[in-house]
């Protein structure tokens, strides 16, 4: 039977590591997502878990704390936000490259500079093709469900990648929603020990781990990683399909809200969704019929797994909270539309950057972008203008 609670998204997040009981935690704080630590710390203190908690110097040490611990044989974890994960750029790539399935809770939040402490995911665009597996997180509960799903998909024997769990700072970190949690003992049952088959401290087979990969083995080496986050698409659904079993909660790479006779839609990540699901009721309610595609699996990126679920509509909006600043639009945009074109589908397509550091996106907005995607469906021409922004303050 679940446990019905009120908490905010990094204590949730905090209170799955308890649960979790890693053997390593190491971190270093930065807002917004200090919490997390804060009150793991706290467990640490009061003998809940039995895990070696190291406070660090800086995320570069945090990270490469974590790096130490599972490559000696630990499951280890972390958490760190924007600029945090910026100075660990070097180590997050490391992490991967080793095939150590280390999971770390990031709390998205604007890249500096100007420095900014609000959200956006400027920090995990930064390192989508670090070779993490990323999950994001509508609200408390997702981020808590996922991080409870990531030591089974990271640490699976076709995998050994690293993990993310990114949920949105403030908006769901510091926000107290109600959840419900799973048992300890269940949870503890649903993770599992942690067997690696390899690590340093294995004294019947002796080995050494490091960074340094020449010409001779590095583009075979970088090949395998490629696979194993293709393997993990498979592994996903595995462990939501056995995390259904437990909870009664569906997961999948994305969910589809009111798309299947939905004319156009919305594609997004993170806390919008919720704002998304709002409108799309709203508009409903007055015969207008669209839809939301709300993206959960961000790497391994389900490609095909999109093209077909937005096959049928006429126009899709993507909503991108993070600019590349490369005169094409976002990532998610990019990501979405080679989709389309590699799969053989056509569907107009227009990109939103939107709630960069921080800024709302209220309901208001995203009827204007629903608005905007009936004027399009019905238009005989491509698309005027396909890289827009939405909720930026015009000049006088």
């Amino acid at each position: 039977m679940s446990i019905r609670e009120r908490l905010s998204g990094n204590e949730a997040t905090a209170l799955g590591m308890k649960q979790i009981n890693p053997d390593v935690v190491a971190a270093f704080p930065i807002t917004p997502s200090t919490e997390i630590p804060q009150y793991f710390s706290t467990f640490v203190s009061n003998g809940s878990v039995d895990t070696e908690f190291v406070a660090v110097e800086s995320e570069h040490s945090a990270m490469s704390a974590c790096i130490g611990a599972e490559a000696a044989g630990a499951r280890a974890m972390t958490a760190t936000s924007s600029n945090g994960l910026a100075l660990m750029w070097e180590m997050v790539n490391i992490a991967s490259s080793l095939r150590l399935p280390i999971v770390m809770a990031l709390v998205n939040r604007a890249i500096s500079g100007p420095l900014n402490i609000h959200c956006d995911h400027s920090d995990a665009m930064g390192v989508r093709d670090a070779g993490w597996i990323m999950l994001f997180s509508e609200n408390n509960q997702e981020a808590y469900d996922n991080l409870i799903m990531a030591h089974r998909i990271a640490e699976h024997k076709e995998v050994l990648l690293p993990l993310m769990v990114c949920q949105d700072g403030f908006i769901t970190s510091h926000s107290i929603e109600n959840i419900e949690l799973i048992e300890d003992d269940k949870v503890k049952a649903f993770v599992g020990k942690y067997e690696p088959k390899d690590y340093l401290l294995n004294k019947k087979n002796p080995l050494s781990i490091g960074p340094l990969d020449l010409q001779a083995y590095l583009f075979e080496h970088k090949a395998a990683e490629a696979d194993a986050m293709r393997n993990a698409k498979k592994v996903i659904l595995e462990v939501a399909d056995d995390f259904e079993k437990l909870t009664g909660r569906k997961y999948s790479f994305f969910e589809e809200y009111k798309l299947e006779d939905a004319e156009v839609a919305i594609i997004c990540m993170n806390s919008t969704a919720g704002t998304a699901k709002a409108t799309v009721d709203e508009l409903r309610d007055k015969g207008v019929k669209v839809g939301l595609l709300k993206l959960r699996v961000f790497r391994p990126f389900p490609a095909e797994e999109i093209a077909n679920a937005i096959a049928h509509l006429k126009a899709v909006a993507i909503l991108d909270r993070a600019d590349s600043l490369n005169a094409v639009g976002g990532v998610l945009f990019q990501d979405i539309t080679s989709a389309l074109y590699v799969n053989n589908k056509n569907v107009k397509a227009v990109n939103y950057i939107y709630g960069i550091g921080g800024r709302d996106t209220k309901m208001d907005d995203l009827e204007k972008v629903y608005n905007d995607l009936l004027e399009i469906k019905d238009s005989e021409n491509k698309v005027e203008n396909p890289y827009r922004y939405l909720g930026l303050r015009k000049e006088d």
